[in-house]
């Protein structure tokens, strides 16, 4: 009876054991917190067991040499992995923290180029929820049995800034019921031009973060990789549209539990759950996600904060630098880079600058760029349309005529866009506001003009001549005013004549002999000067001069 006593308690102690680690998936690394946990919760066990075997009461305990045992080797592992924390704390390696990054300066101009407006982010991850929660809405096929998942991860696909989220079992019945086939679909939704799409797959993903038991793909990756520590999952597709679960895996560089960044990546397929790692230097350059914002903004708050050690960062604090409040995504050079302002622990509410870092590979630049920080901007723009009550998102820092500028969406109660701000950082009383990005930007350029920050440039076009009869004539009203667009006879470009500055234009028609000057454009050559020639029948074929 005392043997099989002894098997059922070993046998029980191990199920509790099993159970939680299927459930909680500790790594089992000795940089990982969650191993000490495990150790801690293994050794309690035991000695609850033990205990409980033994009959030991409260008056025996201290004499008892096996109890003694288990509450030592508890206490040991305490006072090593409190040791362990402080010897790896920025307390005692402030300059190791410091060196983690590396971050260059840059030249602002010269780094961030004009972005087409086709290939900027207009929408944040909010506005992205409710377009995804519209679009599976509508699909009613669908919608019964699965929801989106809220992941909606920021990536560059295509050269265009998307968002992309799988779906979820709407509930464990519904996964019960579909699970053999797996979830069908993921959204993807196009920051720049709002169009959203419901992805559907010849084979379903079975390996989601909505699965259970061994197909969860947290479990799946602790099962394939039982020493790896990961970092934050992110859901990415392919340049084939393919999905993946991207995991980053966490690298300590200083002592038992400081110094995190990321050693390698781990690529799971959501369809099939083949996995394969990579150093996160040879990773795929699709991926755009292996650092997390939060990561790349505590590793620059340890860059800024302990350049003259640990000490002056908590008392003096000179020359320390920190990030703001927030942060945003911007896609340049087929990866996303993570935009947040710096200011100077010290400072007022105003930015000294910002950074830019490289998701992928973590190369980070700074630029000296002083100005308001996003909160001011953002209330500057919400004082341009408070009797709307509209709610701006973060801001996108954005080149626009060479000039630093916050690109900021501005949101009804609903979550939906409904105008559009541009903020000068270094100036942040230039507000302007559009309905479309493209009358926001018109706005802009103005106010930089009647502010004096821009000058306008001036027109080093060619005055340009030419002679002959009318081929073809049509007339539009272009904001209000009349316009007559002329072909003449031996050229094919159209001439732009105002009304407004050649009335006399009302009496041309086809056959007409005239003589213009003007300056060439892109879709029509602006006429400067236009006569008619009376009286000149069979008048020969245009002639062009330059002056």
């Amino acid at each position: 009876m005392k043997k099989r006593l002894k098997a059922a308690v070993v046998l029980a102690a191990a199920i509790i054991v099993g159970i939680y680690y299927y459930v909680a998936l500790p790594a089992i690394n000795i940089h990982s917190s969650d191993t000490w946990f495990f150790i801690f919760v293994i050794l309690v066990v035991a000695a609850a067991f033990y205990v409980k075997r033994r009959r030991i009461t409260v008056r025996d305990a201290k004499e008892d040499r096996g109890l003694r045992f288990f509450v030592s080797v508890i206490l040991v592992l305490g006072v090593v992995y409190l040791a362990g924390s402080l010897l790896s704390s920025p307390i005692i390696n402030a300059k190791k923290y410091q060196k983690l990054m590396t971050v260059e300066e840059g030249e602002f101009t010269e780094d961030i180029d004009e972005l087409s407006f086709d290939k900027i982010p207009l929408l944040d991850r909010d506005t992205a929820m409710i377009l995804g929660d519209r679009k599976m809405g509508s699909m009613v096929d669908m919608v019964s049995q699965f929801e989106v998942d809220d992941i909606y991860t920021q990536i560059n696909y295509k050269d265009n800034p998307v968002r992309v989220s799988p779906l979820k079992y709407a509930s464990v019945i519904k996964w019960f019921t579909n699970q053999s086939e797996g979830i069908p679909a993921y959204i993807r939704i196009n920051m720049a031009t709002q169009t959203t799409e419901l992805v559907k797959l010849e084979e379903g993903m079975k390996y989601t973060n909505s699965e259970y038991f061994n197909r969860n793909i947290y479990r799946h990756l602790r099962f394939a990789h039982p020493t790896y520590i990961y970092g934050g999952l992110s859901f990415e597709i392919d340049d084939s549209g393919v999905p993946y679960w991207v995991a980053p895996v966490k690298k300590y560089n200083i002592g038992l539990f400081g110094g995190e960044t990321v050693g390698k990546v781990v690529l799971c397929n959501a369809i099939t759950g083949d996995t394969k790692t990579y150093d996160i230097d040879k990773a795929p350059s699709w991926i755009d996600r292996a650092y997390a914002a939060d990561l790349l903004v505590e590793l620059f708050d340890y860059y800024g904060t302990l350049k003259h050690g640990f000490i002056n960062s908590v008392l003096s604090q000179k020359d320390c630098l920190e990030t703001t409040d927030g942060y945003n995504y911007l896609a340049l050079d087929d990866d996303v880079w993570m935009y947040t302002g710096v200011t100077s622990v010290n400072g007022d509410q105003s930015n000294v600058g910002f950074m830019l870092s490289n998701q992928r590979t973590m190369e980070t630049k700074y630029y000296k760029v002083e100005g308001a920080t996003e909160a001011s901007a953002m209330s500057s723009a919400e004082g341009q349309v408070q009797n709307l009550k509209y709610v701006a998102t973060f801001p996108l820092l954005l080149n626009i005529s060479d000039e630093p500028t916050y690109f900021i969406a501005l949101k009804d109660d609903a979550g939906l866009v409904k105008k559009y701000a541009m903020v000068n950082v270094q100036k942040y009383q230039i507000v302007a506001i559009g309905d479309s990005v493209s009358q926001c930007e018109e706005n802009y350029l103005e106010l930089l003009l009647s502010n004096g920050v821009k000058e306008a440039e001036k027109d080093t076009r060619q005055v340009k001549k030419i002679s002959g009869k009318i081929t073809k004539i049509a007339q539009a009203v272009i904001e209000g005013t009349s316009h007559y667009y002329l072909m003449v006879e031996g050229s094919d470009d159209i001439f732009d004549i105002s009304v407004v500055d050649y009335i006399d234009v009302v009496r041309c028609e086809v056959g007409q002999e005239v003589r213009m000057e003007y300056k060439e454009d892109e879709k029509a050559n602006a006429v400067l000067s236009l006569e008619t020639i009376q009286g000149s029948g069979g008048a020969p074929a245009a002639k062009q001069d330059e002056e």
